[in-house]
């Protein structure tokens, strides 16, 4: 007869470390959709001039997609042994960016060709290449259009944070693929993530130039250490770290860490906070990194509840059209052309993008991005193609506005009144 030891005397094996568990796969967290309303309504009042800081909303973008694309390609990797469908992602980041983009950058076209002056259109037909190719960012640095200083001349000077992104959404992916593999591939990813946060840092006090801070401001290079600390948060390596604080200190946490964001929005000067380049949006995009995983493991902590608020979700939920069309329409709809200015003006605008941005998610991005099995295979990538082709037509058909950029009135010459003031050409300094 085979002995038992009595359950008494047994061995007892490790105590499993309690812990609180990261949010399951498919989990929706209410309060990361009013955290990206909050920084979309930054950057809007920062654009209308009623709100300085306001620009640091968009490395709080930053922050929320490395931490969310991570998350997802993390997950895929662990179910399949370290293996992405790199297609499969790149065709649902196409979906979800794209239409939206497209019908943006036609509007606009089309709007400046029949209502808009012909400097801006000029300069949107010499910025719609770059745009089309996601360089947008690259063109402002080589083109010297200072980002502080002669961002009003130009429609599209908004997108190259949408450039920073989707140049992150090519190269990450591969990245994750390669380290992802193996026993320890959440540690590796962890690795570079934190590697490569430390050499962004160093590339941009590198390259700051206090005169003007555009390449530092807009590099890839330079602001992946955003995306990068956001993709750290989603690792493993990371979540049993932050797990162990519990909920109840996560809730706290996550208060303290809102409230210094807040100060440092409200002090935050742009062009004339020279420390924002030496390591003052290292330590924003550190904190916002932190206050995201605090947020996912105490969702309904005080922060939690006022970020879950269904007005700031609701503009969450608008936020990437509501951030594509602001600031064309700003620029459009001018205190000459309005007649007002101020709050007033600031109104109005405001309303209008709301307007187009409800328009696009409804008619545009969620038709295409849930509700249309042809987006999606060989279909999609078709009609990707012709929606490419279609926006190149376009911008090849819509004349050149005439400037009258290096003529000379002969008559002022002769009485010694001075000459109209022309234009830059396309594409040169402003």
């Amino acid at each position: 007869m085979t002995s038992r030891t009595p359950p008494c005397h047994r061995r007892p094996g490790p105590r499993p470390r309690a812990t609180v568990p990261s949010p399951p796969a498919g989990r929706h967290i209410a309060p990361l959709d009013g955290l990206r309303g909050l920084a979309v309504l930054g950057v809007l009042f920062f654009h209308a001039g009623h709100f300085s800081g306001g620009f640091l909303g968009v490395d709080l973008f930053f922050v929320l997609s490395g931490f969310l694309i991570t998350g997802l390609l993390l997950r895929e990797a662990r179910a399949h042994n370290g293996r992405i469908n790199l297609l499969g992602f790149w065709g649902r980041r196409a979906r979800r960016l794209l239409p939206a983009l497209a019908f943006m950058i036609a509007g606009t076209l089309i709007l400046l060709w029949t209502l808009g002056p012909p400097s801006l259109l000029r300069h949107a037909l010499d910025d719609t290449p770059w745009v089309l190719s996601n360089l947008t960012n690259w063109h402002f640095i080589a083109d010297q259009v200072g980002y502080w200083k002669a961002g009003d001349t130009r429609v599209f000077g908004h997108l190259w944070s949408i450039a920073v992104e989707e140049q992150f959404y090519l190269l990450w992916p591969l990245l994750i693929g390669l380290a992802a593999r193996g026993r320890y591939g959440d540690r590796r990813v962890a690795a570079v993530a934190v590697t490569g946060s430390a050499l962004s840092l160093t590339v941009m006090i590198a390259l700051t130039n206090p005169a003007d801070t555009t390449r530092a401001y807009e590099g890839t290079d330079t602001r992946a250490f955003s995306l990068l600390l956001g993709a750290l948060m989603a690792t493993a390596p990371a979540s049993r770290l932050l797990d162990r604080i519990g909920e109840r200190a996560a809730g706290w946490w996550a208060l303290i860490l809102a409230c210094g964001i807040g100060a440092y929005w409200i002090t935050a000067d742009g062009q004339n906070s020279p420390s924002l380049f030496h390591g003052g949006l290292f330590l924003h995009a550190v904190a916002a990194a932190l206050l995201i995983a605090c947020l996912v493991r105490a969702p309904h902590a005080p922060v939690g509840q006022i970020l879950g608020v269904p007005a700031l979700r609701w503009f969450g939920l608008i936020s990437y059209s509501l951030y594509l069309w602001h600031w064309p329409i700003y620029l459009i709809l001018s205190e000459e052309r309005l007649g007002i200015a101020g709050w007033g003006r600031t109104a109005l605008i405001l309303g209008v993008s709301i307007a187009a941005a409800a328009v696009s998610k409804t008619l545009v991005e969620d038709p295409i991005r849930f509700r249309s099995p042809w987006a999606q295979g060989r279909t999609g990538a078709f009609a990707l193609l012709a929606t490419f082709i279609a926006l190149v037509a376009l911008w090849a058909l819509i004349p050149e506005p005439r400037t009258g950029a290096g003529t000379v009135d002969v008559t002022r010459l002769v009485s010694g009144a001075p000459s109209e003031p022309s234009l830059s050409p396309p594409g040169g300094a402003l």
